[in-house]
């Protein structure tokens, strides 16, 4: 107030004393503003500008809800997702997740786009070649960001120059697949060359990184689902769709395309850069095995040499949601959310620890599923008696012990026992709203320091976008389809050993299978699993089930007494029970024309040259 009545008071001033009139002072600059001009004339504004090209990554893969909640492997605690059920059009997209949102990504690009052109010539002292060096991040992150809409929508408008006011059209059609995989590759090949030699600060995009997202875009470029005639004979949606080149390669020498994929992984595997324990003769123990995948996760005690491009949080920044991944995914019990659930497809992809499958119809395997399984699967899940920190207050006098409760346990006498439901659980004492669905819980990219309180604490373990052991897989997979088994192994029992499991044997399809599911177990989590099974087209089977959840009971064993519930298997007999949760909760089903997401209506009806994808 004080502000508009001196400024009230100095125009009466004005208009009773002014001769002449001049109006300078209306040609003022905003206060809270800087110009483009003066962004492109300044070394630090103009890298400011670069820098926040990399908040389209927003939370990563440490998102509140995994992009694995919308496959086989995982369960979102809070609503259905409509393309799990296969309930999304033009007009109904479903949830999609930013970074793969078209609006999102295009904004990005434009803002990739302007800085590319503005770095073209700089302005502002180049000392070092700064400019060079920025607009390789610029190439790399316009690449990444036409890669995430390229593999969720197919092709798309591949736009390399910032719109102006001025354009005479808007409009523009999307360029075929192989046009988009090519203008792609040739972003990545420019930030290599641009990022060369150079030493960039942690989070920043690299050589390294470069190379490594080029070989993931030709993996899956080689791959089923983008070679039509190959798309066409196990889709009929695919196979009527009038404009296939924008699925895929309608043509063309596929071994030279995976030939193409495999060259460009194993460029990354030639610089001797990146990789944590892939040179071991014979897998670890399993307690080694536990904590080296642990390592990988959280990026720390060596674990962080097979990060190649990353995400970074602080907890001076509030913005960053993904610090707060546990608080968002751990159990109700411990006052967190639940919020994205493994579901039981996923635990039983983990193998025994001698490699064989685990199986319910197997009494052994049923009596005490979780005992000697994989230890990626101890370092991953959250299950009934696991390990875990400290309770909280309200919750340490009733689980002193600190382990997860999924289950429905007896206490008192064996002779007239009560029911006592786990803290875990949706029939907990602690915000039961939150308990599990599937009777499991996310332990993955947990900070497991004790003193770390998570439900009040924000972590700072990074998202990893991009990881070495990504690239030697996409390797491994390159060197079956070219018909290289031994070399192929020698990678994927590298990935093995590290983890404590044994060497993988099998030949033809069945070593196909067991190195999916060895892709699925290692890098479950990371937005892998919804393009894998679009690429290699088994989502039909793997997502066209119900999730599939475990209910737990403890029974108390004849003689025995307990007064505060601790898993024993001295004191209790344990069921599990498979079964499928409820249609009313998700209703899961598979329909092809989901193999690719639908472009919104709102962007068909901004641009009449955009073709929607097929099945909508």
């Amino acid at each position: 107030m004080n502000y508009i009545a001196k400024c009230l008071s100095f125009s009466l001033l004005l208009g009773t004393t002014m001769i002449a009139c001049n109006t300078d002072f209306l040609d003022t600059k905003p206060l809270d503003k800087v110009s483009g001009d003066a962004v492109w004339a300044d070394r630090s504004l103009s890298e400011a500008f670069v820098t926040d090209v990399y908040n389209g990554i927003r939370d990563g893969l440490l998102d509140q809800m995994s992009l694995d909640c919308q496959t086989d492997n995982a369960l979102y605690s809070f609503g259905k997702q409509d393309v799990n059920e296969a309930n999304v059009s033009p007009s109904n997209t479903g949830t999609v997740k930013s970074t793969m949102e078209w609006q999102e990504m295009y904004a990005r690009i434009r803002s990739a786009n302007i800085a590319l052109s503005k770095l073209a010539k700089p302005t502002f002292d180049n000392t070092g070649n700064l400019a060079g060096r920025m607009r390789g991040e610029m190439y790399f992150m316009r690449a990444y960001f036409y890669n995430q809409l390229l593999r969720y929508y197919g092709a798309v408008p591949i736009i390399k120059t910032p719109y102006t006011l001025d354009e005479g059209d808007f409009t523009v059609a999307r360029n075929t697949y192989e046009e988009c995989v090519n203008a792609i590759v040739t972003d990545l090949d420019s930030a290599s060359a641009l990022l060369k030699g150079r030493s960039m600060e942690s989070g920043r995009a690299t050589m390294g990184a470069a190379m490594a997202l080029k070989a993931r875009v030709l993996l899956y470029a080689a791959s089923d689902l983008h070679d039509i005639p190959t798309a066409k004979a196990k889709s009929s949606v695919i196979a009527s769709f009038a404009n296939p080149e924008l699925l895929g390669y309608v043509s063309g020498d596929r071994t030279a395309r995976w030939k193409k994929a495999q060259d460009a992984a194993k460029a990354v595997m030639d610089l001797n850069q990146y990789g944590y324990k892939l040179n071991l003769a014979a897998p670890v123990t399993p307690a080694e095995g536990q904590q080296n995948y642990i390592n990988l996760s959280l990026s720390q005690n060596g674990g962080e040499t097979d990060g190649i491009f990353l995400k970074y949080y602080i907890r001076a920044s509030n913005d960053d949601w993904g610090s707060w991944f546990p608080r968002n995914n751990q159990p109700n019990g411990y006052h967190g959310w639940t919020s994205s659930e493994p579901t039981q497809q996923m635990v039983d992809n983990y193998e025994m620890m001698d490699g064989t499958k685990f199986d319910w119809k197997n009494p052994a395997h049923a009596a005490a599923p979780y005992e000697n399984r994989d230890p990626r699967f101890y370092a991953s899940i959250l299950y009934d008696g696991a390990q875990w920190k400290p309770r909280t207050p309200d919750g340490a006098g009733i689980d002193p012990a600190g382990q997860i409760q999924m289950g429905e346990y007896e206490v008192g006498s064996s002779a007239a026992p009560t029911k006592f439901s786990g803290l875990d659980t949706r029939n907990s004492t602690i915000e039961n709203w939150n308990g599990t669905w599937t009777g499991y819980a996310i332990r993955k990219f947990f900070n497991t320091d004790v003193s770390i309180v998570d439900q009040n604490i924000r972590q700072e373990i990074p998202s990893i976008q991009i990881r070495y052991t990504e690239v030697v897989l996409n390797y491994a997979e390159a060197c079956l389809m070219l018909g290289q088994e031994a070399e192929a192994k020698k990678w994927i029992n590298a990935v093995r050993f590290r983890v404590g499991m044994p060497a993988v044997t099998e030949t033809g399809a069945a070593l196909i299978a067991r190195y999916q599911n060895e892709r699925n177990v290692e890098m479950f989590l990371e937005d892998q699993r919804f393009y894998d099974v679009r690429r290699w087209m088994i989502a039909p089977t793997v997502l066209g089930q119900q999730a599939r959840i475990i209910a737990i009971t403890g029974k108390l064993k004849p003689g025995k007494t307990v007064t505060t519930y601790k898993y024993s298997k001295d004191n209790y007999t344990y069921t599990y029970q498979v079964q499928d949760l409820g249609t009313g909760k998700e209703n899961r089903k598979w329909a092809d024309k989901i193999y690719f997401l639908p472009i919104s209506r709102d962007e068909i009806n901004r641009n009449n040259k955009l073709i929607q994808n097929p099945g909508y």
